[in-house]
């Protein structure tokens, strides 16, 4: 979060002058969902599976999702969503780690925050200077925590050669994407672009870390996929 935030300020060298009460609020709150996000998603992948671990997450959206519509094909859909849950449980839930399984949800409710709270700093704040500056505030409450857990090995040449890589690759690029694609698309298209998360997240850890899944499993996150695109269809 760190790298993430001193690459943005030097490229976007964001204005912070002439900025309400309001706007530092929102983008506050922006970097406080966004580094709380990250630290609980962590803390989730490193007790249980990648796939689960979004599949989890995403309730974050798709409870968003519901809320805003109020309507009853929404619920439906959020059965579906539930039902795919219990089902990956079923296969597997036994086996999850109870806090890893909460930090996936506190996880999926920071990207909830997240989604609305990017949607209000990229319009309050010009080209990329919300996320800028969130991303500071971010890495303010990521680096005492990285310190404390870690000391002086986070200043080894291999963990920052990774940890800059990280920063540029699952910070930097896909939150600017992001940002600049919640400026030109409704937002209940990005919510359906991203409810792909959990198919995505298990394809890497079966090729990239060999987490295997169970046909239920596999069955439970393609209901968690559709219901979560299925309630943002039915809301807009």
């Amino acid at each position: 979060m760190t790298f993430a935030a001193l690459l943005l300020l030097v490229i976007t060298r964001p204005r912070l002058r002439g900025h309400s009460r309001a706007d530092w609020a929102v983008v506050s709150g922006f970097g406080l969902a966004l580094g709380g996000m990250n630290l609980l998603f962590y803390q989730a992948i490193d007790r249980i599976p990648l796939g689960a671990a979004v599949t989890l997450e995403v309730l974050g959206p798709l409870l968003l999702s519901v809320v805003a519509t109020r309507r009853a094909a929404s619920l439906l859909w959020a059965g579906l969503a539930l039902a795919g849950v219990y089902l990956l449980g079923r296969g597997g839930f036994g086996e999850l780690n109870a806090a890893g399984v909460a930090f996936a949800l506190a996880a999926g409710a920071m990207w909830a925050a997240y989604i609305l709270l990017n949607a209000r700093a990229g319009a309050r704040f010009p080209r990329l200077d919300g996320l800028a500056i969130a991303m500071a505030v971010a890495a303010l409450v990521s680096l005492p925590l990285g310190i404390g857990s870690s000391g002086g090995a986070l200043l080894e040449p291999g963990v920052l050669a990774l940890g800059l890589a990280i920063a540029v690759m699952s910070s930097g690029v896909p939150y600017t994407l992001e940002l600049l694609a919640l400026r030109r698309l409704p937002a209940a298209t990005f919510a359906v672009l991203t409810s792909l998360a959990p198919a995505v997240a298990a394809l890497a850890g079966y090729l990239v870390l060999g987490q295997g899944l169970s046909l239920p499993q596999c069955v439970a996150i393609a209901m968690v996929v559709a219901a979560s695109a299925g309630a943002v269809r039915a809301g807009s």
